[in-house]
């Protein structure tokens, strides 16, 4: 093959088509998070953001996921009695998948490659 950028670009779509596909699957209330947790990270999409750091803080993952459970308490008054804990512990998984689907499938992402 003489220019084989093209097709790996072509293979790196159809990842980010069957990661997308993979997130309708999710069920009603990880959309739910899943929705705050895009909608805030919209807000720190920008050049020089720490989702595109190097090596994010811990704390700052941390202190991120804290924020977005907050907001996920005031719109949800059912939440009230589920361990909040495991909703932490899930929002912050999504959150780190949602920040990695970002750092190498945006188009203004620095990490993509």
């Amino acid at each position: 093959m003489a220019y084989p950028l093209p097709m790996f670009y072509q293979q790196e779509d159809s990842v980010t088509r069957d990661l997308e596909y993979l997130q309708e699957m999710y069920p009603a209330q990880a959309k739910k998070f899943q929705k705050m947790i895009a909608e805030t990270l919209d807000h720190m999409d920008y050049e020089g953001s720490m989702i595109y750091d190097e090596y994010p803080d811990k704390w700052q993952i941390y202190r991120l996921t804290q924020i977005i459970v907050d907001k996920i308490r005031k719109s949800e008054e059912e939440m009230a009695g589920e361990d909040q804990n495991k909703i932490a512990e899930f929002v912050q998984i999504l959150l780190c998948y949602e920040i990695y689907r970002r750092r190498h499938c945006n188009n203004n992402g620095i990490l993509k490659f």
